[in-house]
């Protein structure tokens, strides 16, 4: 299939292998090293995407990740990805490509009706539309979500995978470009370890969008003799995307994208993650466009890509072509153009002159140069036709004389170089502006990194080699050896000029063009909706940028932001010096999910999925399980035909009455030890530690630094000076985390030391009357398991079924109970033993939801459940755990008179006057029912169930003045809208007086 306009020779393409790829369901052909975006073009297809906002046609612009226009639907079925840049789309045989936002076709797009009423769209008109009437905003809502957006994500599973590799080097290199390659040298020569990294897929950067034969050849010797040292890494198709402290620096590797047949045994992408001692930035820069009348027309494009299709990809960009630029840098795209062959009109130059040999190399081919002058108008449909051009007065706030109109199928402009100081900006530096540049460039550094190239403002080829040499020696350091001199007299010659512009940030209207001069082409930002913003009153810039959606697109601002800031600056009557700039935030490109996530997938390893050791056991007899934290513990064991609720009340019967096991292995587990131990829990809980004896144990409540109930848990003392902590299973990280904050920042002096042990011991839970009989089959003869010498609250060591166990008399249920530990390699034998020992009483293994019923029956809080980090140990009835006589974190904070409020919210009973109705957890609690909206909330329902041993409902709430209540009526208000009434009580329902544990 032909490529009309495909040059006959050149570029860097490999011609022997043709491809074949459709776009919009049409084929078409390229070669092996273009992308979507040369291809494309090669086949004379112009019109690629829709702008979001008014849908009006959209051309490739750029050729690299400032490409803001062509974005490309990739592939189909899972393996779909949406809003890909064209320039970035390696082409490859079979690749699918399609527009996005467009409707029925990029063509002829329904949506384009918008652009036609657009001035009753002007920016931040969403907030000023949709407000009023309110009923119509469900309306308004649909037809929104209907209409945004771009592309479509695959609603299948990714069959891919992706890795994650953690990497460290002394040099870190971001850019492949000529500074980026000078200092990846110097620090090789210096011997130092070095990772070199550049986003495109090769290593040239700016230089490979040049004809220089001197330029390619020093680019071919520098890559061989990096080739050679065995302490550089080199990787292409890989993007540093994020740069965070301590030089934590992100980078995307693309691994497969661009090969047709996708090997099985490949990550798709790999996720780098490397701590470099140096970072040296030589992102380049970026070329911007210039603001004038219809500049969003396909056939208008940056001279820089103009140069890189021409010479990369040998592809004619267009027939007849206009220059419209405010520096130098335009004139050697001209020059290109010039010699394959295209037709150049003309250039037009905001700069009042032009330099000698500017002028001489474009005038021996008859090209006439418009100095002091500007593109005002761009004509056209679906591609630009035409371009009407106009003087500007000295200052450039005004156009005078005629217009005159140049005919042309390609527009190249440059409005100057912005360097890429993104991630210069997310390591913690600060930008600043250079007027002689008119550019911002990298000025405070916080982090161990330098700049270089055209990222630090050398524009010139010599100029930015010499840069990134001298910056490769510095951060590869003393420490390496001596670097090898660098012969930078051997460099080629180069006819880069120093670089020259006139800041020209937007061109003035003209008297009778009203056409639209966008800035952020993606979202249809233009000049008009800044100055709007402006005359609003937004003053700073992210606020503009979100009134106007200024570099909100995938660009994120790559293209039109620093315009737009000088459009802002000028219409607030600033400088740009004056103006800050938007925040550079990770991610540099977007990065896939599936790199970010890597292998870290499904229930296993997404978020790491806990088992017991005795998991296996709870499978085989049927258990259901719920998710507690990261594990996973048996909710309930159901025998065939039984609802949750008739296992629960089963299961509560039998350890009521006779006997019941539990699981409680997932219990966080926490050994303290050290000389200062006791003190270290002293400041930790609310009680004191000083008087517990070894072989007891003892009940804490741990407060945040508010008042508040943050965990609470039974601890053992084991030995002087060492004891066992348990946490509640969901809190343990977070237990460990804050006890060793405090103990590194603010008692850095004491000796006390923390280990997790929650994995180390498997622990089985037995309660019920007949739980002493049961463990003492399993025990040898001389254990005495009586109260007397075995009493409530202690703990023993001693084998159980020939294990050693520590086995802690505590209670959870209100029942004379123990607690098994044993290592957890032996938990699932000893579970098995205690389980066949206990057949002869009839033992029932519970879960965690008669678990919840025991407790709430007794009054025992759950944290978290009948907590929610508003609730102080006063409002939970528990005055007597707070010790009088010491200090410990949040004493203080319990004095404040918030906290003596009468009408706090406290932890009470209650009852409903149906004993058979079960209010629902979170009801809303009132006083009085049937009140209109909004009603007065006094409390809220935090526990409530069926207790089959009680024969009724009961509940725990939170009530205002609740302790003070006692007999009183509320109503607790459903979402049903019904009041259900109910009396507030005592909290404990069962056993108040706790006999049944200290038996």
């Amino acid at each position: 299939m032909s490529q009309p306009f495909r040059l006959d020779s050149g570029g860097r393409i490999d011609r022997s292998q043709p491809i074949s790829f459709r776009f919009n369901k049409r084929v078409y052909s390229g070669f092996v090293g273009d992308t979507a975006a040369s291809a494309l073009l090669a086949n004379g297809v112009n019109l690629v995407a829709r702008s979001f906002k008014y849908h009006r046609p959209r051309g490739i612009i750029g050729s690299g990740a400032e490409e803001s226009n062509a974005l490309l639907q990739v592939g189909r079925g899972s393996r779909s990805i949406p809003n890909l840049r064209a320039t970035q789309i390696e082409l490859h045989e079979g690749l699918e490509l399609a527009s996005v936002n467009c409707w029925p076709n990029v063509k002829f797009d329904v949506y384009s009706i918008i652009g036609a009423v657009s001035g009753l769209a002007p920016a931040g008109f969403y907030y000023k539309t949709f407000m009023s009437p309110e009923k119509l905003w469900p309306f308004y809502e649909r037809q929104i979500r209907k209409a945004a957006g771009f592309g479509v994500a695959a609603n299948e599973a990714d069959p891919d995978r992706y890795d994650k590799l953690n990497a460290w080097c002394d040099v870190l290199v971001a850019g492949g470009g000529a500074a980026g390659l000078a200092a990846a040298l110097a620090a090789a020569r210096s011997g130092a370890r070095v990772i070199l990294a550049d986003e495109q897929n090769e290593l040239g950067g700016g230089m490979l969008r040049t004809s220089c034969p001197d330029k390619h050849a020093w680019l071919q010797e520098t890559l061989a003799e990096l080739a050679g040292y065995p302490h550089v890494q080199t990787l292409v198709r890989c993007c540093v995307s994020g740069y965070f402290d301590h030089n934590f620096v992100v980078m995307n590797e693309r691994l497969t994208d661009h090969l047709a047949t996708k090997p099985t045994n490949r990550a798709r992408e790999r996720l780098w993650r490397v701590r470099a001692k140096k970072v040296v930035l030589a992102t380049g820069a970026i070329e911007r466009p210039l603001v004038f009348g219809n500049n969003d027309l396909p056939g208008i494009m940056l001279t820089s890509a103009v140069s890189t299709y021409v010479n990369r990809y040998a592809v004619l960009p267009g027939r007849k072509a206009v220059l419209f630029t405010n520096n130098n840098c335009a004139y050697s795209a001209a020059i290109d153009l010039l010699e394959h062959g295209i037709d150049v009109t003309a250039i037009v130059d905001a700069r009042p002159e032009t330099t000698a040999d500017e002028y001489d190399a474009v005038e021996r081919h008859g090209v006439k140069i418009y100095s002091g002058c500007a593109v005002v108008h761009a004509t056209g449909r679906n591609r630009v036709s035409s371009v009407s051009i106009m003087h500007l007065s000295s200052d450039a706030q005004s156009l005078q004389g005629k217009a005159v109109s140049l005919p042309c199928d390609l527009l190249a402009v440059s409005g100057g170089w912005s360097p890429a100081v993104h991630l210069n900006a997310q390591s913690g530096g600060r930008p600043k502006f250079n007027e002689d540049m008119a550019c911002f460039l990298p000025d405070q550094t916080v982090a161990a990194q330098l700049s270089c190239g055209a990222a630090a403002g050398n524009m010139s080829f010599r100029a930015a080699v010499r840069d990134g040499y001298e910056k490769g020696l510095a951060a590869a350091g003393s420490g390496h050896g001596s670097a090898t001199p660098a012969n930078l007299d051997s460099l080629p010659a180069s006819d880069d000029d120093e670089y020259s512009i006139r800041p020209l940030w937007q061109v003035p209207k003209s008297n009778s063009g009203q056409s639209k001069r966008f800035v952020d082409y993606q979202n249809d930002t233009t000049a008009d909706d800044i100055d709007l913003a402006a005359r609003e009153g937004y003053r700073s810039i992210e606020l503009v940028k979100r009134y106007t959606a200024l570099g909100f697109g995938t660009d994120q601002g790559k293209l039109g932001n620093i315009n737009g800031m000088a459009i802002l600056a000028n219409a607030l009557g600033q400088s740009l010096k004056q103006a800050a700039t938007t925040t550079f935030r990770p991610m540099y490109t977007p990065v896939s999910f599936g790199a970010i996530a890597g292998r870290d997938l499904g229930e296993e390893l997404f978020d790491p999925v806990r088992r017991t050791a005795m998991h296996s056991w709870h499978v085989e007899h049927g258990a259901e399980f719920e998710n507690v934290g990261q594990w996973k513990r048996p909710y309930y064991y159901p025998k065939p035909g039984e609802s949750l609720q008739q296992a629960v009340n089963r299961e509560c019967i039998a350890v009521r009455n006779s006997v019941g096991m539990m699981d409680a292995s997932t219990l966080g587990k926490i050994e303290v030890y050290g000389p200062d131990a006791t003190e270290f829990l002293n400041f930790m809980y609310t009680n004191a530690w000083n008087q517990l004896k070894v072989g007891y144990c003892r009940y804490g409540l741990m407060l945040g630094e508010d008042g508040m109930v943050m965990d609470d848990g039974v601890s053992a003392k084991l030995a002087e000076n060492y004891y066992h902590m348990t946490t509640t299973t969901g809190g343990a990280a977070h237990v460990l985390a804050w006890m060793e904050r405090w103990r590194q920042t603010e008692w850095p002096h004491m000796k006390v030391y923390f280990t997790s042990v929650s994995d180390k011991w498997a622990v089985i839970a037995i309660a019920g009357p007949k739980s002493r009989d049961v463990l003492q089959t399993l025990t040898d003869d001389a254990v005495d398991l009586s109260g007397s010498e075995f009493p409530f609250m202690s703990f023993r060591e001693f084998e159980v079924a020939g294990v050693m166990a520590r086995v802690f008399r505590i209670s959870f249920s209100g029942e004379l109970a123990y607690e098994v530990n044993v290592p957890a390699n032996y938990g699932l034998y000893v579970w098995r033993e205690i389980y066949a020992a206990g057949s002869q009483f009839d033992i029932t293994p519970y879960g965690t939801e008669t678990m919840h019923v025991l407790r709430a029956e007794k009054g025992f809080i759950i944290v978290g459940q009948d907590t929610d980090g508003s609730v102080t140990p006063v409002d939970l009835g528990m005055n007597w755990i707070i010790s009088k006589k010491k200090d410990f974190i949040g004493d203080r904070s319990l004095s404040r008179s918030d906290c003596l409020r009468a009408d706090r919210k406290q932890l009470v009973g209650l009852k409903t006057e149906d004993p058979n109705e079960v209010l629902p957890e979170g009801a809303q609690l009132v006083e009085v029912p049937d009140q209109s909206a909004p009603v007065p909330m006094i409390g809220h329902v935090t526990s409530s169930y069926w207790s089959e041993c009680l024969g009724r409902s009961i509940a725990l709430a939170v009530v205002k003045g609740g302790q003070t209540r006692m007999g009183s009526q509320i109503y607790a208000q459903t979402i049903a809208g019904n009041c259900i009434p109910a009396t507030i009580s005592s909290s404990v329902f069962y056993d108040p007086e706790g006999s049944r544990q200290n038996v």
